[in-house]
């Protein structure tokens, strides 16, 4: 199955920055400072990139969701296994990403730019 390529923001439709398909990680975590900080810098310590993140609050605020876009990759099970062992994160799920959903949250947010400038 083949995953679709996600335009991003200077980038031509239809082109991806990788030919690898993509994958969407679902996080839920507690919900305070530094969380971010913590996921990030496994996947940055372990140089595997993040092709789009989004992070918001459910269930009060007290825990967050955070979605990461990742390329498929021989080392992704083994991040997978490693972003669980970290303290406030509560849940892992792997899912396929069709790229669409982040597609038009970047062009949501292309749009609130685009209204915000000046």
């Amino acid at each position: 199955m083949s995953t679709p390529d996600i335009a991003r923001p200077g980038q031509p439709a239809g082109t991806a920055p990788s030919a690898r398909p993509l994958v969407a990680l679902r996080l839920t975590v507690n919900n305070h400072p530094g969380v971010m900080s913590h996921v990030c810098g496994l996947f940055a310590r372990r140089a595997f990139n993040v092709e789009a993140i989004l992070c918001t609050p459910v269930n009060g605020g007290q825990v967050s969701r955070i979605w990461l876009l990742v390329a498929e990759d021989e080392r992704l099970e083994q991040m997978v296994r490693q972003v669980r062992k970290l303290h406030d994160v509560l849940d892992v799920r792997r899912r396929p990403a069709g790229g669409e959903a982040f597609a038009r949250l970047a062009d949501c947010m292309a749009a609130w730019e685009r209204e915000t400038a000046g």
